[in-house]
Order: C-alpha cells, then sequence, then structure tokens
C-alpha cells in the first residue's frame, strides 16, 4: 500500500506541474478536479495505512492483536431519487447477516452518516456532508437488504437533486468555466484560484484538508528547473 501512496503522490505532483503550465482555462479546470480525486484517493489510503500500522503487537495477548478492527471510508454508492425521497444504496456483501443492531445511520438536515459495525472484523463508514438541498431526520430511514443497505433521505422540498452535495454540483460547473475572451487584461486563473478559495472557506474540515495538502504537496514536489 506504501508504494501505492508513493506513486499517487506523484501523479499529483506532475499534474499540479502541468496545471501550472496550463494555458487554457478549460484544462486548468480538468487538472484541478483530477487533482483533488487522487488527492482524496491519497488521504483514505494513508488513514488505512496509519490503522494498519496501529494495530498492537502484543504477543502476551495475540488474540486481541488479530481481532482488532480498523474503519473504512466508503466512497461507492449509487443514487436515485423519487419526489420525496433521495435514495442512497451501499453494497457490502454478507451485510445482511451480521445484527441489525450493528448498523446505524444519523441524518441531520444536511448531512448523514452510515455506520456499519464489525463486519467481517471491519467497521464500514460512509459519510455525505453538505447534501445539496435539506432532508428531513425524523422522516429518513434505512433498510438492510441481501448485500446491501438502501438509505432513504427525505426530502424537504420535492424538488430535483442534480447531485448528491455542493461539492460535486461546484466540481460539475467548474468544468463548465471558461475564460472572459473578450477582456485581454483578464487572467484566466483568477476564475480558477477564486473558486478554490470559496470551496475552502465554505468546506468542511475534510475539503479543507485535501485543498490545503494539495497545496502544500504543490510547493515542496514541484521540479526546480
Amino acid at each position: 500500500m506504501a508504494n501505492k501512496i508513493e506513486e499517487l503522490k506523484k501523479d499529483i505532483a506532475e499534474l499540479e506541474h502541468f496545471e501550472k503550465l496550463a494555458t487554457r482555462q478549460k484544462n486548468k479546470d480538468i487538472l484541478s478536479i483530477e487533482i483533488r480525486k487522487l488527492t482524496s484517493e491519497v488521504i483514505n489510503l494513508e488513514e488505512q495505512y496509519k490503522n494498519q500500522l496501529a494495530v498492537p503487537t502484543n504477543s502476551a495477548n495475540p488474540t486481541q492483536s488479530t481481532n482488532r478492527r480498523y474503519e473504512v471510508k466508503l466512497n461507492n454508492y449509487a443514487w436515485d431519487q423519487s419526489n420525496k425521497f433521495v435514495k442512497f444504496y451501499v453494497t457490502l456483501k454478507d451485510v445482511h447477516n451480521i445484527p441489525a443492531e450493528n448498523i446505524k445511520c444519523d441524518f441531520t438536515p444536511k448531512n448523514l452518516e452510515l455506520k456499519v459495525i464489525d463486519l467481517e472484523n471491519k467497521d464500514y463508514v460512509l459519510r455525505l456532508n453538505c447534501l445539496l438541498r435539506l432532508i428531513i431526520p425524523e422522516q429518513s430511514n434505512w433498510k438492510i437488504k441481501t448485500d446491501m443497505v438502501v438509505i432513504n433521505a427525505a426530502k424537504k422540498e420535492p424538488e430535483n437533486w442534480s447531485h448528491v452535495t455542493e461539492w460535486e454540483k461546484k466540481s460539475s460547473d467548474a468544468k463548465n468555466l471558461k475564460p472572459d475572451l473578450d477582456d485581454k487584461n483578464s487572467d484566466p486563473s483568477d476564475g480558477l484560484m477564486s473558486l478554490m478559495k470559496n470551496m475552502y472557506e465554505k468546506g468542511d474540515d475534510e475539503m479543507k484538508r485535501t485543498i490545503a495538502k494539495a497545496w502544500s504537496e504543490s510547493q515542496s514536489k514541484l521540479p526546480q528547473f
């Protein structure tokens, strides 16, 4: 896993170098989105790697060391919607075989968090922060299916969701940003920098950490000429 993390960091450094060299705004946006995606992957892998290293090696109690669970963050899910609910489908093999009390989903008006405890000696967590629209926690629920957990987030308003979270929508909107070709004095990088600053100021802790980490690595790993 350490080798994979190192290779991803090299990919990020190279993409950041290309982003600085790019003159077309569309290319900058594409590179920026790819950098954020790879940076998030690195953060998740580093956390998993740290959890693996944190397993105690106490020879006096080897059974306790073997049974130590670690947390796995879930990033993959399918989703659908109706007028009343946004539905999330989280696939987890054999999730229907563990006790129902090991599965819990917490809702707030703009967030939801699914926890699956002790599935094959692992704790799985799905966190969706800054949902695109408000939900009603007390009317939301979840159901356990064969190899799947279905989350029903009750919409506060019966409007269509174009994306799951605010950040997904902002990333999508960034792809459509174009430089003002009529303004010869405009800097094509201003739009991207303004977008990143806005995402940092309004983002949650994880988003801020991702952006700060990407910026820090770009400064430390940029090739010298």
